[in-house]
This record gives C-alpha cells, sequence and structure tokens, in this order.
C-alpha cells in the first residue's frame, strides 16, 4: 500500500514539474526581396523571426500563415518540418514565398513608386517538448523597405 501511495505522489510531483511549453512571439519579418519576377508568378524570399520565450528547448514541428501586402492577399506560407531551437533564443525561418501577381496588380504602383509596404503576416505555429504540443495564434503588422534585385 505505501509503494501505490509513493508511486502516485511522485507521478503527480512529475507532473506538475513539468511545464507547458509555450508558443514562440512573431517578432519580425526581415530581408524581404524579389528573387524572380513573372506575370503570373512572382517568388519573394523573406525571413520569418521568432522567439522561443520558453526556459528550454523546444521543437518546431509547424508554421502556417498567410501574408498580406497593404491589406491585400499574398501568398501562403506553409513550414511542416521538425526544427530544434534553443532556450530563450531568437531565430529566423528562411522563406520563399510564390506569389499569385492577380493579387497585387492593383496595388503595384504604389509599392513601386513608395518601396515601402505594410506587410502583415497572420497564422499559427506549433510547438512541442516532451511530446507535449500546443498551436499558437499570431498576427504582425508592420511597415518594411522592399528592395528590387538584390
Amino acid at each position: 500500500m505505501k509503494n501505490i501511495f509513493f508511486l502516485f505522489a511522485f507521478v503527480g510531483l512529475t507532473m506538475l514539474s513539468c511545464k507547458k511549453p509555450q508558443g514562440f512571439d512573431y517578432r519580425d519579418v526581415r530581408n524581404i526581396k524579389v528573387e524572380n519576377v513573372g506575370f503570373d508568378k512572382t517568388v519573394l524570399k523573406l525571413d520569418l523571426v521568432y522567439f522561443n520565450p520558453n526556459n528550454f528547448g523546444v521543437t518546431l514541428k509547424k508554421v502556417d500563415c498567410d501574408i498580406f501586402i497593404n491589406n491585400n492577399f499574398l501568398g501562403h506560407y506553409l513550414l511542416d518540418t521538425v526544427m530544434k531551437i534553443d532556450k530563450k533564443s531568437e531565430f529566423s525561418l528562411p522563406s520563399r514565398i510564390q506569389v499569385d501577381m492577380k493579387n497585387i496588380y492593383k496595388n503595384a504602383l504604389s509599392v513601386i513608386f513608395n518601396k515601402e509596404i505594410e506587410l502583415n503576416v497572420k497564422g499559427t505555429s506549433k510547438v512541442s517538448k516532451l511530446g507535449i504540443g500546443i498551436t499558437v495564434p499570431f498576427d504582425y503588422k508592420g511597415k518594411h523597405q522592399l528592395t528590387f534585385f538584390k
């Protein structure tokens, strides 16, 4: 009877000491570059920047987001790979997004002449630690300089 009590006490304390992993804090989009320009499709390269607020390393399993420029849908980004992330660290996800140009033609002149865009990224990230996973939504909005052909 004593052994069963100690077993339950040990399991209970172990479960209480395990902290559920927090989702990544979405920070920024950096290094936006136009890689390939076409009439139907254009390829953009950019880095999605996150911060791991946990006191322990976690595993990134998925990022799923929609990207908007000047409130117009630009494209969808999906990262469905496993990536180890260190504790309390900022990291970036190199990304390539294929853009359907018909969605942005209506604001193309303002983007080219202003060279500044309002970028909005909405989506979710899935992280896990020791098999415990959570999905956390994020919504980033900011102004960025767009560099052509660099």
